[in-house]
């Protein structure tokens, strides 16, 4: 039965757990991105020594049309039932074990019967889109092996980070989900602390997001609040942003949408104002986890940060990004021109939307719809099979 909070554990425990658990990421070099958790009894060969810059730049120009790019979703993107047509392929069942021994809940059950309400909230919904994305891979691996073995790069839109680090063998899964439990908690621990929310906003290519940002703190400042927060939380595509921040602010935003050059503007369901200063609390809980986290020197493949853009970054980079992700905003649509920017008349990769929804696509298409004409979800549902 779910409980709203899993039981308190010694940091080390689940670690520990997570290490004997798997070898997670310590693939064969002959099937490197898989499997996720491996026979979980056998230990896997080490990963290949990196390539050489010379290897890497031959290996970059084959033709691209035959590689392939893994784009991992975030918060927001789950529903009840997520997960219903996963269960039939390898390690899916184990990794759902693994997690309930970690989270200390059912999270498959949570995953397929909801409620939607407990589902929804941070601490239970980054944990669920981490593992439902990572079984998706699965999916795909029985499916269409050659999309793994041909995948050069991965990218994750917030939480999704975790997921393209740990299928990029940056990181270990069990290891990586206590990371994502502890993260979330601390999210929503600092959500409760204050009203506040996010804002899905279009704007027309007059609309000035950060002059709007500031009416509405100077509005919040009219009502008292001291140190308003509100800013730009998810670069999504050209002229669609995410606005987070104080309620008060995000109510101000609404109410003059017309005269701020707004054409749409729609509350998220989520709980806090995610990648901004209000998130601040949450940082030193995750730093602390993440220092006992073990990040690989030797990635097989390019994960991208959405914070800085950068690929391949080493270990304790890694860490300090991830930490500062949470109160600063997702660049989204920079990283999808850093991944697709090409010559002209240079075939695109084929995009895998490795997860719940179909989000990630849909700002794809905003940003390059040459890149989306090879863009494929992988579904994690039966409803969708």
């Amino acid at each position: 039965m779910l409980t709203s909070a899993s039981p308190r554990v010694n940091l080390r425990t689940p670690l520990s757990l997570s290490r004997s658990l798997s070898s997670s990421q310590r693939r064969s070099s002959e099937s490197p991105h898989r499997p996720l958790l491996g026979a979980l009894a056998e230990p896997q060969p080490p990963p290949p020594e990196r390539e050489d810059e010379e290897e890497r730049t031959r290996r970059l120009r084959k033709d691209p049309s035959d590689r392939s790019v893994f784009l991992f979703p975030g918060q927001g993107s789950q529903f009840v039932g997520m997960g219903r047509g996963l269960f039939k392929y390898p390690n899916v069942k184990e990794m759902f074990a693994v997690a309930q021994k970690i989270l200390g809940y059912d999270l498959r059950t949570l995953c397929l019967q909801g409620p939607e309400e407990e589902l929804a909230r941070t601490v239970h919904c980054q944990p669920a889109v981490f593992v439902t994305s990572l079984a998706a891979v699965e999916r795909l691996s029985c499916e269409n092996p050659q999309a793994i073995e041909s995948c050069v790069g991965a990218a994750g839109f917030s939480v999704g980070e975790f997921a393209a680090l740990v299928f990029a063998g940056a990181m270990n899964f069990a290891e990586a989900l206590y990371a994502v439990k502890v993260r979330a908690e601390a999210m929503q621990k600092a959500s409760d602390m204050v009203p506040s929310g996010m804002l899905s906003v279009v704007g027309k290519c007059q609309a000035q997001y950060k002059s709007a940002c500031v009416q509405a703190k100077e509005h919040c400042k009219s009502l008292g609040i001291q140190a308003p927060v509100c800013s730009v939380a998810n670069f999504l595509f050209p002229d669609g942003r995410v606005i987070a921040g104080h309620r008060q602010a995000l109510d101000f935003l609404q109410q003059n949408s017309r005269r701020l050059q707004f054409t749409r503007v729609k509350p998220l369901p989520v709980s806090g104002a995610f990648h901004t200063e209000l998130m601040a609390s949450a940082t030193q809980p995750l730093r602390d986890v993440l220092r006992q986290v073990e990040v690989s020197h030797t990635p097989y493949l390019t994960p991208y940060l959405t914070l800085d853009l950068s690929p391949v970054p080493h270990p304790s980079h890694v860490r300090i990004q991830l930490v500062k992700q949470l109160v600063s905003p997702v660049k989204w649509e920079q990283t999808l021109h850093e991944i697709y920017e090409r010559a002209q008349g240079e075939k695109f990769p084929h995009t895998y939307e490795v997860g719940p929804g179909k989000q990630l696509g849909a700002t794809l298409q905003r940003c390059n719809m040459k890149a989306f004409k090879t863009y494929t979800p992988v579904q994690v549902s039966a409803s969708e099979d």
